[in-house]
């Protein structure tokens, strides 16, 4: 039997009417293709014209190719690179799988979808997650602007994947030893402006210090801000000390906004974000930071397809 051509085959589907299930059918056929000489055209076109990752000088040659890639040799410190050395998606294998991986991110898989949906191993696709997660994440605002809430929210501590625990074992999660907010919480502190832009930081154990919001909240508020907190006494002293005119909000005197005052923004995120984070069944500390930048990405709508995903990865920081 002579084997059709693309012409013909196109052809013959535009000539046919296909019922509504017959084209989720085919759409879902054509996303699950992967070439991959696709994704490599999409690193070399997102890396193209950056300078040398380990010295920064721009000027290079080319120097042969190697996993697909092309080589280049710096005329400056003569090492040579690619277009992912220096990001977190270097040394990677298997890149005909990341689009379709990559579209697993975007869908919020876990790590046993994402590699059943991606053709890898289980392990594999625990692996990536954590290098495209990152690489991802480091699209974000520079600066926040005009009106910002902030407001931390605290997780238990988790050791989860860990062979050697500092602490004894807790069954299925467990609470504290001691109530309130202590040394056994993970603090994620969250500032957000009225645009949507919004910021995750982590700042360690225990409650947040005005330290920690100088070192955090400084860089990225402008002289003319104006920040919204809760009564916690570190908002008020960093924004003495940093000059940065302060509103608060004593949400433990029920006091939830005062018109325009009010930090029901950066609470909703709160929510979201442990809401989303259910279908994890629990998160390791160590990997918390992975995590809220992977739900500020999407909350922020601006990485919709693999393509742009794989593209902020592989820019350098």
């Amino acid at each position: 039997m002579r084997s059709l051509t693309f012409d013909t085959l196109f052809a013959t589907l535009t000539a046919v009417s296909l019922s509504t299930a017959e084209l989720a059918r085919l759409r879902e056929w054509i996303a699950g293709i992967a070439h991959p000489g696709e994704c490599i055209a999409l690193i070399e076109q997102a890396a193209r014209g950056r300078p040398c990752p380990h010295c920064h000088c721009p000027r290079s040659h080319r120097c042969g190719q190697a996993s697909g890639l092309q080589r280049f040799r710096c005329l400056g410190c003569r090492r040579s690179y690619n277009a992912l050395t220096g990001t977190p998606l270097a040394r990677l294998r298997k890149k005909e799988h990341w689009l379709a991986y990559l579209q697993c991110v975007l869908d919020s898989r876990t790590v046993r979808q994402a590699a059943t949906l991606a053709g890898v191993h289980r392990t594999t696709s625990f692996r990536w997650r954590h290098r495209f997660v990152p690489g991802a994440a480091r699209d974000r605002p520079r600066q926040l602007s005009t009106i910002v809430e902030a407001d931390e929210t605290y997780r238990l501590e988790s050791q989860k994947g860990s062979r050697r625990l500092d602490r004894p074992a807790r069954q299925r999660g467990g609470v504290a030893r001691r109530r309130g907010i202590n040394r056994e919480h993970d603090c994620l502190l969250v500032a957000r402006d009225r645009t949507g832009q919004t910021l995750d930081f982590h700042t360690g154990r225990g409650q947040v210090t005005a330290a920690q919001l100088a070192r955090c909240l400084r860089p990225v508020l402008p002289a003319d801000v104006l920040l919204i907190s809760d009564a916690a006494a570190s908002y008020r002293r960093f924004c003495a000390d940093a000059g940065i005119t302060h509103e608060s909000v004593n949400v433990r005197a029920s006091m939830r906004s005062r018109g325009a005052i009010h930090i029901q923004n950066v609470n909703a995120w709160h929510n979201r974000f442990k809401s989303w984070l259910t279908r994890f069944r629990g998160v390791a500390s160590r990997y918390l930071a992975n995590y809220s930048g992977w739900q500020r990405v999407l909350d922020a709508r601006c990485l919709t397809t693999p393509a742009y995903l794989l593209c902020a990865a592989v820019q350098l920081g």
